[in-house]
């Protein structure tokens, strides 16, 4: 008995005789199927998937990168009494560039756009809590980041934070 009368075809022959068995309608099918397992695997046809916006560490990193100090954050600190945006929230100080004293920003990180356009007004309802001075009230906006605070804050840093926020989002930002 030779190596070719043991288990199978020899080897050049019958390789796709086991398909073939398979009756067409049955074969029709599992292309079928393995066709919409590899479209679903790929996602939507001619979209491109929605970016995910930075984490708060991420945001830090790029926000020392460009000359923005970062200390004393707090996270859950919305700045006011509204406990439901006490998740999005991270409270910090920052300096760099030409703001010399520090400020205090109140970031809302949201889960997605649609979070942010709900929560939006809200955010802008508690700032009213400490922001003393309405025309002092400085916001920042790139769904689904919000950074707001109490001003003035100096031209270079608010451009270098927004700068940071907007790519946050995977948009580049406009020269």
């Amino acid at each position: 008995m030779g190596a070719a009368d043991v288990g199978g075809p020899p080897a050049g022959e019958g390789a796709s005789l086991g398909l073939m068995l398979i009756p067409p309608r049955r074969r029709t099918l599992f292309g079928l199927l393995v066709a919409l397992l590899v479209a679903g695997c790929n996602g939507p046809i001619g979209q491109t998937p929605r970016p995910t916006p930075q984490d708060f560490e991420t945001l830090v990193g790029e926000m020392t990168r460009v000359g923005v100090l970062v200390n004393e954050v707090r996270s859950g600190d919305p700045g006011c009494n509204d406990a439901t945006l006490a998740g999005p929230a991270i409270a910090f100080s920052a300096r760099g560039l030409d703001q010399v004293d520090p400020v205090r920003i109140h970031l809302f990180i949201f889960r997605n756009r649609d979070a942010y356009e709900r929560r939006r007004a809200d955010v802008d309802t508690c700032a009213r809590a400490f922001i003393a001075d309405p025309a002092r009230y400085e916001a920042l906006d790139a769904s689904p980041f919000v950074a707001i605070g109490e001003g003035p804050w100096a031209p270079g840093f608010r451009e270098a934070v927004r700068a940071v926020l907007v790519a946050g989002v995977g948009v580049p930002a406009p020269t």
